[in-house]
């Protein structure tokens, strides 16, 4: 039977490490096949990322454009449609969406008016497209301000 006590590699699917700087009669002692002098033979060395063999690296040679907002908010988009399926009474919040699988835990929620709205819906999320509070409430439903203890 086989157990996590007696579990070994395949055969030849690994094999030892080469070890270097054990004296010369290993074959790669002295030098350790690192040559003598030079910069590939010195401790810390190595190309670097990016690094052309000292021309104008790629990075540094094209044009930098734009910047990133540190501070754009980022909306998980939810359509009429899908609050329409959505079989659930009460206030559609955002907690509501996340227990359905709609959006992810934490996120800022936006309904935009994709689809049509059947029934009287409640809802309760951070941003809202003005066709799809006018569609909501043209069925009889209404868009509450998010609570202070939900708003992210």
């Amino acid at each position: 039977m086989l157990t996590l006590a007696n579990l070994s590699p395949q055969a030849g699917s690994t094999k030892q490490r080469k070890r270097l700087g054990r004296g010369p009669g290993s074959g790669h002692g002295k030098t350790a096949g690192r040559g003598h002098k030079g910069f590939k033979a010195r401790s810390g060395s190595g190309v670097k990322p990016g690094f052309e063999g000292g021309q104008m690296p790629l990075q540094r040679r094209l044009p930098k454009r734009g910047f990133t907002n540190t501070f754009k908010k980022e909306y998980a988009l939810i359509s009429l449609s899908q609050l329409d399926a959505l079989e659930v009474e009460g206030v559609i919040s955002t907690e509501t969406l996340v227990a359905a699988g709609l959006v992810k835990k934490g996120a800022l929620v936006k309904v935009l008016a994709n689809g049509k709205v059947t029934r009287a819906l409640q809802l309760e999320v951070d941003k809202i497209s003005a066709g799809a509070r006018s569609a909501i409430e043209a069925a009889g439903g209404a868009v509450l301000p998010v609570t202070t203890a939900q708003a992210v």
